[in-house]
Formats: C-alpha cells, sequence, structure tokens
C-alpha cells in the first residue's frame, strides 16, 4: 500500500508539474486551451472553469493539454474526442509563430527541470548539505594534488583525519570544507590510526584547494549496496548486502580496491569471494568493457564494469548558507541531468545492459523504498525523476515533445510546416515505439520478479 500511494504522489505531482508548464506557456502567448488532463483515456472525473475543462483520466502514465487547432489524432484516439470539423481560429496552437510553439512545448521540461533545482536546493536549504559522518580516508588521488600538497599522498587508507590546521573536524564534510576554504600557506593536517601530522603549502587558487580537497576519498567498505538490474553482477549471483572479500584470490581491503581490481578486467572472468549471510561463498562475474575518457589528459581507456553500487556510511547533514544551496541545487540538477543522459548513451552504445531498464513496476518499487526512507530522500528522488522525465521527453520522437520540437525545427529551416496528414503518420509511429519501449520496460520487470 505504501508503495502504491508514494508512487500516485510521485506520478501525479510530477506529471502535474509537466502538463502545467504547457498550460502555463500557451495562456502567456494566448492559445486556446481545450483540457487538461492527468492521465489518458476515458475522462474519470472533471470539471470546467472558464474556456478549459480540467480531467482526470483512466490510463495514469502521463497527462496532456489539448489545445485549439493542435491536430494529434492519436490523443484524440486515447482521449476518446470525437472527428468534428472546427473552424480555425487566431488563438489555435498552428496559428502562433514557430518560436511561440516552442516556447509552449519546451515548457513542460523546463518545469520539470525547475521543479529538480527546486527540490534539491529546498532539502540542502532546510536540513543542510548531506556529508558522510566517516572522518578515515580510503584512498588520495595524487595526480590531481597541486604543488605544495603533495604530502597528502602519504595518508595511508584507514587513518582518521582528526584536525586541519587550528580545527578539529567531525565528519568528512568538516575535511573537504576545511581544506578547500583553508588560507593559502603552511597548514598541519593530523591523522589518527596511525598518528600523524602531516605539512603542506596551501595554493593561492580557489580551484587548486577545491582540487586538493577531492584528492581525498573518504574510506568505503566493499559492501554492495545495490545491484544494477541486467548487469554482469545480477547476472553472476551477486546481491545487495554481500561483502566482497577478494577478486581471484587477492584480498580487497577497501572499495576502491576492488573497483581497481576490475576495472583492470575488462570482458575478463572475475571470481568474487563474498560473505553473505555470516557464509562465505564464490561468484564468477565477466565484467563489461567500456570505453571512458580521462577528463584530465582527453585519453580513452578500456575498463571493466559489473554494476554494483557501495554501501556508504551514515550520512549527516550540514547547515549551508541560501545562497551556497542554491548553488548546490543547481549544480545536483545539472549533474543529474548529465547522469541519465550518459545512461542513455551507454544503452545505445551496448555498454549498458537492455536488461537495466524499468517499467512502472520499477517506479513503484522505488517510490515506496524511498517513501519509507523519509521526506529528504523521497524528495530527492522525485527531484531525480523529474530530471528523467524531462531528458526522456526530449528525445525526438514523435508524440513526445522532442518529436514536436523536431517538427518545429524542420519548418522553422525550409520555412513552411510538416503536412498534418505527415505530422499524424509520424505520431502514430511515435506511439507504437513508446509502446514498444513500455512493453520492453515491463517485460525486464516481469523477469527480474521470477529470478530470470
Amino acid at each position: 500500500m505504501t508503495s502504491i500511494l508514494a508512487t500516485v504522489i510521485v506520478l501525479g505531482v510530477l506529471i502535474f508539474v509537466h502538463e502545467l508548464g504547457h498550460f502555463w506557456a500557451a495562456k502567456l502567448v494566448d492559445v486556446e486551451v481545450e483540457r487538461f488532463s492527468i492521465g489518458f483515456g476515458p475522462k474519470l472525473w472533471g470539471f470546467r472553469w472558464g474556456e478549459t475543462e480540467y480531467a482526470l483520466s483512466a490510463i495514469p502514465l502521463g497527462g496532456y493539454v489539448k489545445m485549439a487547432g493542435m491536430e494529434d489524432e492519436v490523443m484524440e484516439h486515447l482521449e476518446g474526442g470525437s472527428d468534428e470539423e472546427r473552424v480555425p481560429g487566431p488563438r489555435d496552437f498552428d496559428a502562433k509563430s514557430v518560436g511561440a510553439r516552442a516556447f509552449i512545448i519546451s515548457a513542460g521540461v523546463v518545469m520539470n527541470l525547475i521543479f529538480a533545482f527546486v527540490g534539491y536546493t529546498a532539502v540542502v536549504a532546510g536540513w543542510g548539505r548531506p556529508v558522510l559522518q566517516t572522518q578515515r580516508v580510503g584512498a588520495v588521488q595524487a595526480q590531481q594534488l597541486p604543488a605544495g600538497a603533495e604530502a597528502l599522498a602519504d595518508i595511508p587508507a584507514g587513518a582518521r583525519v582528526v584536525r586541519v590546521g587550528d580545527r578539529t573536524v567531525q565528519n568528512w564534510g568538516d575535511i573537504q570544507r576545511d581544506l578547500s576554504r583553508a588560507e593559502p600557506g603552511p597548514l598541519i593536517v593530523e591523522t589518527a590510526n596511525p598518528s600523524r601530522s602531516i605539512r603542506i603549502t596551501v595554493p593561492d587558487g580557489q580551484e587548486a584547494r577545491d582540487r586538493m580537497a577531492s584528492a581525498l576519498q573518504s574510506w568505503v567498505d566493499p559492501v554492495i549496496s545495490d545491484v544494477v538490474p541486467g548487469s554482469p553482477a545480477e547476472k553472476g549471483g551477486v546481491e545487495a548486502g554481500d561483502r566482497i572479500l577478494s577478486v581471484d584470490g587477492d584480498t580487497v581491503p577497501t572499495w576502491y580496491d576492488f573497483v581497481a581490481m576490475i576495472r583492470a578486467r575488462p570482458n575478463q572472468e572475475a571470481r568474487l569471494g563474498l560473505q553473505r549471510d555470516g557464509t562465505s561463498l564464490v561468484r564468477v562475474v565477466t565484467p563489461n568493457a567500456v570505453t571512458q575518457q580521462d577528463p584530465t589528459t582527453g585519453e580513452s581507456d578500456t575498463i571493466g564494469q559489473i554494476g554494483v553500487v557501495p554501501r556508504t556510511d551514515q550520512v549527516v547533514y550540514q547547515a549551508v548558507p541560501l545562497g551556497r544551496a542554491i548553488a548546490l541545487g543547481a549544480q545536483e540538477t545539472w549533474s543529474s541531468a548529465a547522469f541519465i543522459l550518459a545512461f542513455l548513451r551507454d544503452l545505445v552504445t551496448g555498454h549498458v545492459s537492455p536488461r537495466s531498464v524499468g517499467s512502472i513496476v520499477t517506479i513503484g518499487q522505488a517510490s515506496g523504498e524511498f517513501f519509507a526512507r523519509g521526506i529528504v530522500p523521497f524528495v530527492r528522488f522525485m527531484a531525480l525523476f523529474s530530471i528523467n522525465l524531462a531528458v526522456l521527453n526530449l528525445l525526438p520522437i514523435p508524440v513526445l515533445d522532442g518529436g514536436h520540437l523536431l517538427f518545429l525545427g524542420i519548418e522553422g529551416v525550409r520555412g513552411r510546416a510538416v503536412s498534418v496528414e505527415q505530422r499524424m503518420r509520424w505520431s502514430q509511429v511515435g506511439f507504437f515505439i513508446i509502446l514498444g519501449l513500455m512493453l520492453w520496460a515491463l517485460s525486464n520487470d516481469v523477469l527480474r520478479l521470477f529470478g530470470m
């Protein structure tokens, strides 16, 4: 029941936000809106206010804003509309300029991105920035340390940072903050277990200080939190909660060691020694070969990946000023969009298994899990899912916003609109593409439910 309620909230809110963007934009450029519907198909409930009918419809997998003069045969069938002839008017969608129509079509996506930005920002402003409770260092990326800070590479894995300069640190956020905000010049970083005093020279530039701070990576135990559906790990029988003990007989002290071992084995069989519920066992996986580009050198390299997510330490929330919260909200919105785009790229190029795509079943499960974790994780999940909807809606498939923008782009280039007949024909093709993708995603969920 919790999952159903959470799914209704997630889909209801995000569909409403998306369609509200189209609605507001249409009103701003004086286009007549005939219907604002949450859901497709036959109307279950509704009312009329002014010229617009507001409705809840039977198929809760989307929504639409029906505008006067916007010919869409597929939508007519879905909503049970009539085929009555109507007289074109100056407030018709197709009577407006290409720019005005593009503004209306893109407004839904923009609203989803704004919702995500507001959600991320509100969480950080209201609760604080999530940081790890740990003070233990898991690894140091020596290659990104600026001149004068090279001694930080001597911090051994597992050591606990206790002071940065004259400040005692309590969590990983303190460590990152104090290193990035340290005054240029000499600085002592103290650790425990083992006890050491490391002397460095803090660089002048903020970019160099940020690079120095991010070179230190927090300790992460080699324990799996989640397994990506359809990944080599799932196929090999690896499960969430497994602790990784070894790879091909080599001991795995930290998550970073495990990642390095897997990265070195693209398309090569690897025997994982695991501990599960107090029992030792072995699972065999074959990491996917993934090509990635080094952001520093620009060189490409092929690495191995098996599709697992680490379990991190307890998170605490560190208060930040409103201005910083806004900046962090924008940063997370951008990084989430980039992550989703990278996933789609890897899906198309075969670097991500098609089995990893889920349907409404996966959405329901995730919604229920995050809802149970509390308001902060749930709002963050809704923000991420809102960005996901925005990105997917921009795909150049007819019936999606991206398909409509493609038609407008063609019209803008050649100076005349794509004919109504052609738009209808391509919209029917797009409808069947979307239907096929939905069935494909649903089949993945069914196979996972049966352990296949």
